[in-house]
C-alpha cells in the first residue's frame, strides 16, 4: 500500500499505484507535468519517455529519436545510438502504415458513402449482411479498420486512430475487439483533449462493462480489473470536462464502483472525496423545501464517502480524505482545520488531476466547516469561528455573511457583540423515518432473488443483485484541450520503475487499449 495510518500518502507517492493502471501514451502527459514542478530534471524525463515508448514498445520511431538527440546534444542531421537501427524499424513503420492505409481506405469509402449512411441500421448483423451483398466489404476488411486504427494509436496519431477504431466498433461483431476499440478511442480522445467525446466514450465502456458483469468471460476478476482501469481512466475526464466533479460522483458512488475502490484503488478516495469538496454547491447544499431529495441524496452520498474512508483509513489516508473524515466522521474542527490547511501548503500542487483545483477545494473545505460547525452551535463566536478558518477578523465577518446567505442558513448575526445566533429548526420524526426507510424496498427485492437463486442451486451475481444506488442521466458538455499539465520533467529511476510496472501489469491480465504493434 501507499500509505500506513502512521503516514499519510503524498501526491507523489501515488504514482507507482496509478500508473500501472494506464496505458503507456496516458503516462506522457503526466511525467510532463512532473518536470513542470521541477520534481525531476529534464534529462530525467528524458530518460523516462524513452524507457516508456522506445524498444519496440510502441511504434513512435520518430518522436523517441527526437528524444534520444535532445538528451545526447546532438543537432538535427546528426547521427545518434542506435541509429541504424532506427532507420531499419521507421522503415518497418512506414511500410507497414502505407500497407494498412490502402487497405482500410476502400473501406472507408464505402462505410463514408452517404447512400450508405443511410441504409445502415441499429442492427449489426443487418448492416453486415447489407455491406457484403451490395458492396462486398466482408468481415475480414472490416477488421482492418481495427488494425490500421491501432497502429495509428502506436504511431501517436490519435484523431486518425478515434475515427477508425469508431467506425469499426459501430460495425464490428467481434466482441472482444470491441471491448479494445473502445479503450482504443477513449484513450485517443483523452490525448486529443475531445472532452465531450471521450465523456460519450467513457460512459459507453462503462456499460459495456457492466453488461458483461462478473458472469461475462474471464468472470469476476476480470470485471474488477476492467472497472479499476475504468476508474483511473475516468480521472482524465472527470476533472478535465466542466461537469465532470458531479458526473464522478454518480459514477463512482454505485455501489459495484465504490466496492471497486475499496477493493482494489483505496488510492482513489482521494479524487472521490476532492470530488466532494469541490461540488459541494451542486451535492451538499439544501435550498428549500423543494430540493429536500436532493439534499438526502446528497446527505447519503457524503455518509457513504466518509464510511468508505473510515473503512479504508488502516491501508490508505492521506490530508484530503482525512479532511472530510475528520470533519464528519470525527467532528473535529481543529483536525480538520489542520488537514485543511496541508491542502493549502503544498498538497494539491503536485498532484496531477487536482493542481487546477487547488483555490476551489480550499474555498470549498472552507464552508463545509463553516456549515457544519454553525449547525451544530447556536451561538457562535465570530472571531473564533475565523481563526478556525485561517481568516482574519474581517475576513472571518465576510464571510460569515456569505455563509448565511448561501447556504440559506437561518441566523442572526450581531456584530455589536461579534457573534452569530443561530435558529435549527427541529426535523419532524416522519421525515427522519422516510429518509432512513429509503432503498428498503429495494434492497428487500434484491435479498429475496438472491436467496431464490441460491435456493434454486444457481450462482448469484452479485454485482447485478446486490442493492445500491442507480445513477442518474449525465450531461454532455465540454471544452477542448489536451490532459491537464505543462510540458515539461520525471526521474529517471522513478518513471523507468513506473514504466516497467505498466508493462508488467498489462502483461498480468488483458491490456484494455489497443495493444502497440
Amino acid at each position: 500500500m501507499v500509505a500506513t495510518t502512521s503516514e499519510p500518502a503524498s501526491a507523489l507517492q501515488l504514482l507507482p499505484n496509478v500508473l500501472p493502471h494506464l496505458d503507456r501514451h496516458l503516462v506522457l502527459p503526466l511525467l510532463d507535468f512532473l518536470e513542470s514542478r521541477e520534481k525531476y530534471t529534464h534529462e530525467e524525463t528524458l530518460k523516462a519517455k524513452i524507457d516508456l515508448l522506445g524498444d519496440g514498445k510502441t511504434n513512435m520511431v520518430t518522436f523517441v529519436e527526437g528524444l534520444k538527440r535532445e538528451l545526447e546534444g546532438k543537432e538535427e542531421g546528426q547521427e545518434v545510438e542506435g541509429a541504424a537501427d532506427l532507420r531499419k524499424r521507421e522503415q518497418e513503420v512506414l511500410k507497414t502504415l502505407n500497407e494498412l492505409q490502402a487497405q482500410a481506405q476502400g473501406v472507408m469509402e464505402v462505410i463514408s458513402n452517404p447512400e450508405v449512411v443511410s441504409a445502415l441500421r441499429q442492427d449489426k448483423q443487418h448492416n453486415l449482411t447489407y455491406l457484403k451483398e451490395n458492396h462486398g466489404v466482408t468481415l475480414e476488411q472490416i477488421a482492418l479498420l481495427y488494425k490500421f486504427g491501432q497502429f495509428q494509436y502506436s504511431i501517436g496519431h490519435y484523431s486518425g486512430a478515434s475515427d477508425y477504431l469508431y467506425h469499426f466498433r459501430v460495425l464490428s461483431t467481434d466482441a472482444q475487439l470491441v471491448l479494445s476499440a473502445m479503450w482504443g478511442k477513449l484513450a485517443s480522445d483523452i490525448l486529443e483533449g475531445s472532452w465531450d467525446a471521450a465523456l460519450e466514450e467513457l460512459n459507453g465502456l462503462r456499460e459495456h462493462i457492466d453488461q458483461r458483469g462478473a458472469a461475462g468471460p474471464g468472470g469476476p476478476l476480470f470485471a474488477l480489473q476492467q472497472r479499476t482501469w475504468w476508474l483511473h481512466w475516468s480521472l482524465f475526464v472527470y476533472y478535465n470536462h466542466p461537469n465532470g466533479r458531479e458526473l464522478l460522483l454518480e459514477s463512482w458512488l454505485a455501489q459495484n464502483y465504490l466496492n471497486t475502490i475499496q477493493t482494489a484503488a483505496p488510492w482513489l478516495l482521494r479524487y472521490l472525496v476532492a470530488a466532494v469538496v469541490i461540488s459541494r454547491k451542486s451535492t451538499l447544499r439544501s435550498a428549500g423545501p423543494a430540493s429536500s431529495g436532493n439534499s438526502a441524496r446528497s446527505r447519503e452520498a457524503v455518509r457513504d464517502v466518509v464510511r468508505a474512508i473510515g473503512q479504508e483509513q488502516y491501508q490508505y489516508r492521506d490530508p484530503v480524505t482525512e479532511f472530510l473524515r475528520k470533519l464528519y466522521g470525527e467532528v473535529d474542527f481543529e483536525g480538520a482545520r489542520e488537514e485543511m490547511s496541508r491542502c493549502d501548503a503544498a498538497e494539491l500542487d503536485d498532484d496531477f488531476f487536482l493542481e487546477a483545483f487547488k483555490d476551489e477545494f480550499v474555498e470549498n473545505a472552507r464552508y463545509l466547516v463553516s456549515e457544519a460547525y454553525c449547525k451544530i452551535h447556536h451561538r457562535i463566536d465570530i472571531a473564533e469561528l475565523s481563526d478556525r478558518l485561517g481568516l482574519s477578523r474581517e475576513e472571518g465577518e465576510r464571510w460569515i455573511v456569505d455563509l448565511v446567505r448561501d447556504a440559506r442558513l437561518d441566523a442572526k448575526i450581531d456584530l455589536k457583540q461579534n457573534i452569530v445566533q443561530m435558529n435549527h429548526a427541529d426535523t419532524p420524526v416522519y421525515q427522519t423515518v422516510i429518509e432512513k426507510s429509503r432503498g428498503l424496498l429495494f434492497r428487500s427485492q434484491a435479498l429475496a432473488s438472491a436467496i431464490e437463486v441460491r435456493a434454486s442451486g444457481g450462482q448469484v451475481d452479485r454485482e447485478q443483485r446486490l442493492g445500491g444506488r442507480m445513477t442518474g442521466g449525465q450531461k454532455r458538455t465540454g471544452g477542448q484541450g489536451g490532459p491537464r499539465g505543462p510540458q515539461k520533467k520525471a526521474d529517471q529511476d522513478g518513471a523507468a520503475a513506473h514504466g516497467q510496472q505498466k508493462e508488467d501489469g498489462a502483461a498480468a491480465t488483458e491490456a484494455p487499449a489497443p495493444v502497440d504493434a
